[in-house]
């Protein structure tokens, strides 16, 4: 009889991963990478700011998935004129005169300088915050998009440090710590050793929005599942938490892909 290991090799392998083109109703030629995972149920189609990503399960044919995405091409058209993914914002050396943050629009100064940073300036006369971005003679695009991502990983730690203090009054056990990830779907999770983690992309949402996923994750220390008393615990912390909800189905994708694009994809 095999061992049980390696009946379930099937099922505990990693994803399989390839690509192929289709061409829509006018023409356009668009990529779509195709996954087989073990997880997959059904064949589904979908779109977000990496591109078109076809999941398979593991008994259907490569050519029963394109033949799939033929038969939903102008869907596949719509969604990608809808979430513009050719249209995503690039940090320009130079150029780039706003940056995103905090659901607005911050202006953003260049200068040279012996070291590469981005730092946060007094606001100007019409009271709007500034950034000043120093970029060092030899500075390359890894170096602006790593201090791009310092900048706003430090402005997003101190938005949880002045709010962490209202919202911990009935929590059973301390935050181990809070990370800041560039995360595909999730906005947050909390793992069993109590590390909070948060997708960077909150930073420039609004701040009520980046708020509501903060005391969202502190109230799985009280509650680790989605059940009622969960939900009661975070209206009685948040009681606008659907208003952030809502507004993260409208705005979700487009922070995301906002912050992929300046940091390079």
């Amino acid at each position: 009889m095999p061992s049980p290991k390696r009946l379930l090799a099937p099922l505990l392998r990693a994803p399989e991963r390839a690509s192929f083109d289709v061409e829509l109703a006018d023409g356009r030629v668009v990529p779509v990478r195709c996954v087989r995972d073990a997880r997959s149920r059904r064949v589904k189609l979908s779109v977000d700011e990496r591109g078109a990503r076809l999941s398979l399960p593991l008994r259907a044919s490569a050519a029963a998935g394109e033949r799939f995405v033929r038969e939903h091409r102008d869907w596949l058209g719509q969604q990608i004129d809808r979430h513009a993914l050719d249209a995503l914002p690039e940090l320009v050396r130079g150029v780039t005169a706003t940056l995103p943050l905090r659901g607005a629009s911050c202006a953003l100064e260049w200068r040279e300088g012996r070291f590469t940073c981005l730092e946060l300036d007094a606001a100007g006369d019409d009271g709007a915050p500034r950034a000043v971005f120093t970029v060092a003679a030899r500075a390359g695009d890894a170096a602006i998009h790593r201090a791009l991502r310092d900048f706003y990983e430090a402005q997003a730690r101190g938005d949880v440090g002045r709010w962490l203090p209202r919202h911990v009054h009935g929590v059973p056990r301390p935050l181990r710590r809070v990370v800041f990830k560039v995360m595909s779907s999730q906005w947050g999770s909390l793992a069993p050793d109590g590390t909070m983690a948060l997708d960077l992309s909150l930073v420039l949402a609004r701040p009520s929005a980046f708020e509501y996923v903060l005391v969202h994750e502190l109230c799985h220390l009280i509650r680790a599942d989605h059940s009622r008393a969960f939900w009661d615990e975070v209206e009685a912390r948040f009681p606008d938490w659907r208003d952030e909800r809502d507004y993260f189905r409208s705005e979700g994708r487009r922070l995301k892909a906002t912050l992929r694009g300046l940091l390079g994809g």
